[in-house]
């Protein structure tokens, strides 16, 4: 390798950290509820169901601007669409801080979710364009590792700080961080001029090239997994945990928070772990169905039992093993041609995405249900995750699967 190719490597990196520090916020930004859930219920006087709108509203506006936001980088680029987008979560952060009632505050998550909506899929077309193929599924597994870096703020420090001051404070402080990696981004990412000038193609026209993707006949399957999978790792640890442990064992905020600190942090540990041990086209389908039913199975043990050392030792577990949906990427960047990535990678983000706000809202549905009728709300919020990972791997081994000259 020529010095001048170690440059290169070198500055790929710097940019990628630098991209990888609004992944992080944003993954702040998404798990703030669970330890916000608490004051805000009181504040509010929210229900189960409101507290799962809060929290759904901003992975409903995430998940719904990344067509457009794929759009966004084809014609303008990685640095420029981020760069455009995250001052709405700056703004959102402080419309939160400042929120007198439930829909302003409901409002300022929507602008959060619409600013990071870019957050993560910059990163991966980033890599897609700057790092050898055959690597894709390390560097996008370190990524998603060191942006995860984002929750452990949601855990004890952010549980200290409420209880110091308020949650207000809490998003005053993300606030704050944002704008710094705003300035960072600004300042490390460059990107080359393109050789020729893009193509503006009108959004609508640009959208409709979406439907060559959905006619592919596996796509339906890597869409229906992909909404339950990271679904089900986020509403645990972004809105149910802090609950799960103050209600049903009696801990206290910080405890809680500091749960959520091992569970972020070994879910740091997940994506690069499994981003190592892809095990390639042949069986990585079969790896992704697997670890899909093991995370459906610990879900399905926290909802029958009542036991706190099960209950924080099954969060744990989920944490280090939803580090498998780095296989997800993997699989879609295979499952396509070439020319269809970005696209490809974007509505599999759009699916994630959207299937967090839905299983949030969906949960907080159930869980006001169960309540009413005289069931533990959490054993049902529990039990219906396990259910929809299930039905989830169902459909990604029961639907077509990609055509073997797409392995690649």
């Amino acid at each position: 390798m020529t010095s001048s190719e170690r440059d290169n490597i070198a500055a790929a990196w710097l940019m990628l950290l630098a991209l990888t520090t609004a992944f992080a916020l944003s993954q702040s930004y998404r798990t703030v509820a669970a330890i916000m859930a608490p004051r805000l219920q009181a504040d509010f006087g929210l229900t189960a169901q409101a507290l799962g709108l809060f929290a759904g509203a901003f992975h409903f506006a995430f998940g719904a601007l990344q067509l457009f936001m794929g759009i966004g980088i084809d014609l303008y680029g990685v640095r420029r669409t981020v760069l455009a987008a995250f001052p709405l979560a700056i703004a959102g952060a402080v419309l939160s801080a400042l929120s007198t009632n439930f829909p302003v505050l409901v409002a300022g998550q929507v602008l959060i979710g619409i600013g990071c909506a870019p957050a993560f899929l910059v990163c991966t077309v980033f890599i897609a364009r700057r790092f050898p193929a055959d690597r894709f599924a390390s560097v996008s597994g370190l990524t998603l590792g060191i942006g995860s870096v984002g929750m452990l703020l949601t855990g004890t420090p952010l549980a200290w700080l409420i209880e110091a001051s308020s949650w207000r404070t809490g998003f005053w402080a993300l606030a704050l961080c944002s704008a710094a990696a705003w300035a960072v981004i600004f300042w490390r990412v460059r990107e080359p001029a393109p050789t020729t000038p893009p193509v503006k193609v009108p959004v609508v026209a640009a959208l409709r090239s979406y439907g060559a993707l959905f006619g592919l006949p596996h796509t339906l399957g890597i869409v229906a997994l992909a909404c339950v999978t990271y679904a089900a790792f986020i509403t645990l640890r972004g809105l149910w945990l802090g609950p799960l442990l103050i209600e049903r064992h009696g801990f206290s905020l910080v405890q809680s928070g500091n749960v959520a600190v091992i569970v972020s942090v070994v879910g740091m540990f997940g994506p690069p772990l499994f981003g190592r041990l892809d095990p390639g086209p042949a069986t990585r389908r079969r790896w992704i169905v697997g670890f899909t039913l093991v995370v459906a199975a610990l879900f399905g043990a926290m909802a029958v039992t009542r036991a706190a050392w099960l209950d924080v030792g099954a969060a744990i577990a989920v944490g280090l093993a939803s580090g498998y949906i780095v296989l997800q990427y993997a699989d879609v960047k295979a499952a396509y041609p070439a020319h269809m990535t970005g696209r490809a990678m974007a509505v599999l983000t759009m699916a994630m995405f959207l299937g967090v706000a839905v299983m949030q809202w969906l949960t907080g549905v159930v869980a006001s249900a169960a309540a009413a009728h005289g069931f533990n709300p959490f054993s049902a919020v529990l039990a219906t995750i396990a259910a929809l990972l299930l039905l989830g791997a169902t459909a990604f081994a029961a639907l077509p699967t990609p055509l073997p000259a797409m392995q690649t």
